[in-house]
C-alpha cells in the first residue's frame, strides 16, 4: 500500500468546503471522484485544513492510500487533466507510511486579503474582500502581534462547533499593507472551525469603533478574546478573502 501526498491550489467559490458533503460540490469529494476515474477504486483523501465554504488554498495538502502502481507524476498530470480548472494538483510525493496530512501537520497558515479601494473589482472579488473605508494598518498589527502565543479563543469559535479544547497557540501574526491590498496573516499550530475570519471581523469592528486609537482598538479586542464568548465578538469577515496558504511539517 503506497501513500501519496498531494499539494493542492483551489479557488473555493464553487465550492461547499472542503469536506465531502452528500449531494453537494466538495473540494474534496471532487478531487475523490477524479482519483477513482483514474486508478478505477474508491480512494478516500484526508486533507489538512477543512476551509469552509467559499475559502481558497494555495498549499492544502491531502495524503491518500492506494494499491495502485501508477508514477507519481502520473497521479500530478492525471489528476490535473482530470480535475476541473478551479483545483490543481502542484506536487505529488510519495510519502512514509505513518504520514497524515491532518495529524502530522506542525502549523498552518492562513492568509486574509482585503481591497482597499473606492471601487471594487470586476476581476478579484472572488478572492478578496472589498473594503472601501479607511483601514487602519498599525491598529490590526498590533492587534495581530497580541495573540502570538498560546490563548484561549472561544470568542473567535463558530457556534456549533464541536471541538472542546479552545486554545490554540499562535506562532505568527501580522498585518500589513501593499498598494491597494491589505494583508492579515496568521500561523498556529491548530484553529477553531471559522477562527480567522471572526478574529479579522472582530478587529475591523474594534478599530472602526475607536477610529484609529491603537490602545483603544487592542483593549476592546481583548475584552472581546477575554470573554469567551463567540456573541460579543464581531461578525465574521467575508469567506472570499480568506486562503489556506501553507501547512507545515516536521521534516
Amino acid at each position: 500500500m503506497r501513500n501519496i501526498k498531494l499539494v493542492l491550489e483551489y479557488e473555493g467559490t464553487n465550492y461547499c468546503g472542503w469536506q465531502t458533503q452528500p449531494n453537494l460540490p466538495t473540494v474534496q469529494g471532487t478531487i475523490e471522484n477524479a482519483l477513482t476515474l483514474l486508478t478505477k477504486k474508491t480512494i478516500k483523501i484526508v486533507g489538512a485544513g477543512r476551509t469552509d465554504t467559499g475559502v481558497h488554498a494555495k498549499g492544502q495538502v491531502a495524503n491518500f492510500q492506494t494499491e495502485s502502481e501508477i508514477p507519481i507524476i502520473a497521479f500530478q498530470k492525471g489528476l490535473n487533466t482530470i480535475l476541473p480548472n478551479d483545483i490543481v494538483v502542484l506536487a505529488a510525493d510519495e510519502v512514509a507510511a505513518d504520514f497524515h496530512a491532518r495529524f502530522s501537520a506542525t502549523s498552518r497558515q492562513y492568509r486574509y486579503t482585503i481591497l482597499n479601494r473606492a471601487y471594487r473589482s470586476a476581476l478579484l472579488w472572488r478572492t478578496c474582500h472589498f473594503y472601501p473605508k479607511v483601514f487602519d494598518v498599525d491598529s490590526i498589527d498590533t492587534i495581530c502581534k497580541s495573540i502570538l502565543g498560546k490563548w484561549d479563543f472561544s470568542s473567535f469559535q463558530k457556534t456549533g462547533s464541536d471541538r472542546k479544547n479552545p486554545i490554540c497557540k499562535v506562532i505568527d501574526a501580522k498585518c500589513w499593507k501593499d498598494d491597494v491590498f491589505v494583508h492579515i496573516e496568521i500561523e498556529a499550530d491548530s484553529f477553531l472551525r471559522g477562527m480567522v475570519r471572526a478574529i479579522v471581523g472582530t478587529a475591523l469592528k474594534c478599530t472602526k469603533d475607536v477610529s484609529g486609537n491603537v490602545d483603544k482598538a487592542y483593549n476592546q479586542f481583548h475584552q472581546i478574546m477575554n470573554a469567551k464568548d463567540r456573541s460579543v465578538a464581531g461578525a465574521s469577515a467575508p469567506a472570499n478573502g480568506l486562503t489556506l496558504v501553507d501547512v507545515k511539517y516536521n521534516d
